[in-house]
């Protein structure tokens, strides 16, 4: 074989730039981890939970999992921001300081949970019923804000940025224009008591934005970032 045929052959290296895409892609990914929750979560409801024998296994789940969600949301901006301030720092920067602002409520709302599940372990009885049905509203409340609010204004900047340098097919971030003011529309709607947290408005208005960033992932793990201005002389 000639030395230009083990070239030919050879497979291409797979550069940083790739590398940075690769791992965004399967953070984003890393994001849907915690969509069982809503199930999970069922029992730590119940206004009573506090009293009865459990069970604590599924909220500890839970809890593990959104943990997980809030620090793969922070590693998506990270990783993106070294390519995404090429096309506006200060955009890019805001997105860092608004994934890191999601991941501190979610935090927040797990700590609530195992809160209440400390209170059931430790016998505290029909006193905590009441600190107990706060701490589930507070969840809630947090969680709102958190996982619905907080989203829509990461994807409005990661749908700007996208969108200008067109690393991506501008399909992509045209989704994150659709479904972040629908879900800004349904987050009114429930804090105003309009409507039900669980009830078919949220369900429908969180789609666009779930499938923006669940088609990111896939973009980015499985093609990379498009040829782009700001990515030129990047390897």
């Amino acid at each position: 074989m000639t030395t230009e045929q083990s070239t030919a052959t050879r497979p291409l290296p797979t550069t940083s730039l790739r590398k940075t895409a690769l791992i965004a892609g399967l953070l984003y990914l890393l994001t849907f981890v915690s969509i069982p929750t809503l199930a999970l979560y069922g029992s730590v409801h119940d206004p009573n939970y506090i009293l009865g024998p459990g069970p604590d296994a599924p909220v500890l789940v839970g809890g593990v999992l959104e943990v997980i969600v809030a620090l793969a949301g922070i590693g998506t901006a990270v990783v993106l921001f070294p390519v995404l301030k090429r096309q506006n720092e200060g955009v890019a920067l805001g997105l860092v300081g608004s994934r890191v602002l999601e991941a501190a409520g979610i935090l927040a709302g797990v700590a609530c949970l195992l809160t209440i599940v400390s209170l059931r372990e430790a016998g505290a009885g029909n006193g905590a019923l009441v600190t107990g049905q706060t701490l589930a509203i507070l969840y809630d409340r947090i969680n709102l804000l958190s996982q619905s609010l907080m989203p829509a204004v990461n994807d409005l900047l990661l749908g700007y940025l996208l969108y200008k340098s067109r690393l991506v097919p501008r399909v992509l971030p045209v989704l994150a224009f659709i479904g972040a003011p629908l879900l800004l529309v349904s987050d009114a709607a429930v804090l105003f008591g309009v409507v039900e947290r669980v009830s078919a408005l949220p369900a429908i208005a969180v789609l666009p934005v779930a499938l923006f960033e669940f088609s990111l992932g896939v973009y980015l793990t499985v093609k990379g970032f498009r040829p782009s201005p700001i990515t030129a002389g990047m390897v």
